[in-house]
């Protein structure tokens, strides 16, 4: 028993270890940039030693990618969760409910405009971008499912414009300089895309 209470002591203080280098590297990736950051610099921000950082990630190129893909899976909960959420509330039709979780990916954009930002302009570790790329064709093909692409003429090609909509409306809506404007860029994007998505 006591054995199995240290371990889940050491495992917390594992997690809470990692999430306080994650927190440091993105203050310090995204006030300097992937390649001008500094792994003593994010080690000092956390209060760790590089030992540390390096047995939980291995180094600056996987730390950042670490970070991304903690951003991608909170900005897929978010729209997951209004997904769930809308049908609780007797939503059915399609483009409602990719509408609905469309609008938290855009507010997620806002909310963690810091990371949003970072990612969108480039700059990463070697294999970032194809990395990214893979994140986005998954995001199709669970935009396709959402929206029954296989039961509508030209679904695919749908689903690829209206996920590229929101994708760039998603950069766009990161680097506004207040609240006000990101969350009325966002509304007008949903109006268009809610047009897009209204058979004719």
């Amino acid at each position: 028993m006591a054995s199995t209470t240290a371990t889940a002591r050491s495992g917390g203080r594992a997690q809470a270890t990692r999430a306080t280098l994650l927190d440091a590297a993105r203050e310090v990736f995204a006030a300097s940039g992937f390649a001008e950051a500094n792994i003593a610099d994010v080690v000092a921000r956390a209060g760790a030693s590089v030992g540390s950082l390096y047995h939980h990630f291995g180094g600056k190129a996987d730390l950042y990618l670490a970070l991304f893909e903690d951003y991608q899976s909170r900005q897929e909960d978010r729209a997951a969760t209004a997904v769930r959420t809308a049908r609780v509330q007797g939503v059915t039709e399609p483009s409602d409910l990719f509408l609905a979780g469309a609008a938290a990916y855009l507010r997620g954009c806002w909310e963690e405009r810091a990371l949003a930002r970072m990612f969108l302009t480039g700059g990463g570790p070697s294999g970032f971008e194809l990395i990214a790329r893979r994140r986005y064709r998954e995001w199709i093909r669970v935009n396709a499912a959402l929206l029954r692409a296989d039961e509508q003429p030209m679904g695919d090609t749908l689903v690829l414009v209206l996920t590229s909509v929101v994708a760039e409306a998603g950069s766009e809506v990161a680097v506004q300089e207040c609240e006000d404007d990101a969350h009325r860029l966002a509304d007008e994007v949903m109006e268009l895309v809610a047009r897009m998505t209204t058979p004719r």
